[in-house]
């Protein structure tokens, strides 16, 4: 059973009954879920996943002081502690993991400002271009079990893609590098005698490719280890996860090389047809710069638009 799976099991038999039970009043404030951190959260979780940090419990949200008080959130922290410390053969951690609590109780301000900077989910054309891709993944992953104000699920929905204009910026600044790294230099490098620049080329360019797929699917790219993973998982494109993963785990032998350039001008085309297809570009030219000016040109906010067209590409 998958992590999600678990952690819903162990809310609706522990932890629903202890809030009706126990904090009846907290009912219509509180939202519980699987989200944060973690293969679990992601729904990418096996066996190996269960060597650390993997446990039963779920994320217990409750609003700020305002609404809850210290004592009644302190006696809530008390009461999910004392829940069962075994379910479904896994043991509740003693120890928080690395980088603090995943579960338990959370203000819910408290966690998506220490994410994302913004309490309420509301964040500015800065913070959208800057914040890692990684750390927007994990605050819309998983799953919310139950929400009694909605106030989780409304913060939640504002943070689920990314607005137009920064979507266009981060495509065009993508678009661009993968001309230059995988089109371009990848062949120069190798020209030069320099077989571990080219290699560093291939990987530059799958990295931008990925993160142009992902964008193109409206979606954030997660961690780097789950990024594969992820991509196969995608509506749009999701076959070019084979490739790149191609590209960066072979060698670079002349006729490998002439092979790699290849497909690498084959996944520029993929690319360049849907953005084409979505309405993110017009231009008839097969150039990957081309359409990223296009794409960079379309950009509403005067500031955003007439920034460096590299400046959304992380």
């Amino acid at each position: 059973m998958r992590g999600i799976d678990i952690a819903r099991a162990y809310w609706e038999q522990y932890g629903l009954p202890m809030l009706r039970e126990e904090f009846p009043g907290l009912l219509p404030l509180a939202a519980a879920g699987l989200t944060g951190p973690g293969s679990e959260c992601f729904g990418f979780d096996d066996e190996l996943s269960r060597d650390h940090d993997f446990e039963p419990g779920f994320c217990l949200f409750i609003p700020g002081e305002d609404t809850v008080d210290r004592r009644t959130a302190f006696l809530l922290e008390r009461a999910y502690a004392k829940l069962p410390k075994t379910f479904m053969g896994l043991q509740r951690g003693l120890i928080p993991p690395a980088g603090g609590p995943r579960r338990g109780v959370l203000r819910t301000g408290e966690y998506f400002a220490e994410k994302l900077g913004a309490p309420d989910g509301i964040l500015t054309l800065g913070q959208w271009m800057s914040l890692p891709e990684h750390a927007l993944a994990e605050a819309v992953n998983g799953a919310l079990f139950y929400d009694g104000s909605g106030e989780v699920t409304t913060i939640r929905d504002r943070l689920r893609r990314y607005p137009l204009d920064v979507r266009r910026k981060k495509l065009a600044g993508n678009m661009m590098l993968m001309a230059q790294s995988g089109l371009y230099n990848y062949a120069r490098c190798l020209g030069h005698g320099e077989a571990g620049a080219a290699q560093l080329a291939v990987i530059d360019f799958a990295d931008r490719a990925m993160a142009t797929v992902f964008l193109l699917n409206e979606t954030y790219r997660p961690f780097y280890k789950w990024r594969f993973r992820a991509m196969r998982r995608l509506t749009r494109l999701s076959l070019l996860a084979e490739l790149l993963e191609y590209l960066v785990t072979t060698g670079n032998e002349p006729d490998i090389a002439s092979e790699k350039q290849r497909v690498m001008e084959d996944i520029a085309r993929d690319v360049i047809a849907e953005a084409v297809e979505q309405g993110l570009s017009r231009t008839d030219s097969d150039s990957l710069e081309a359409h990223a000016r296009f794409i960079n040109d379309a950009i509403t906010d005067p500031a955003l638009r007439n920034a460096d067209v590299l400046a959304g590409a992380e």
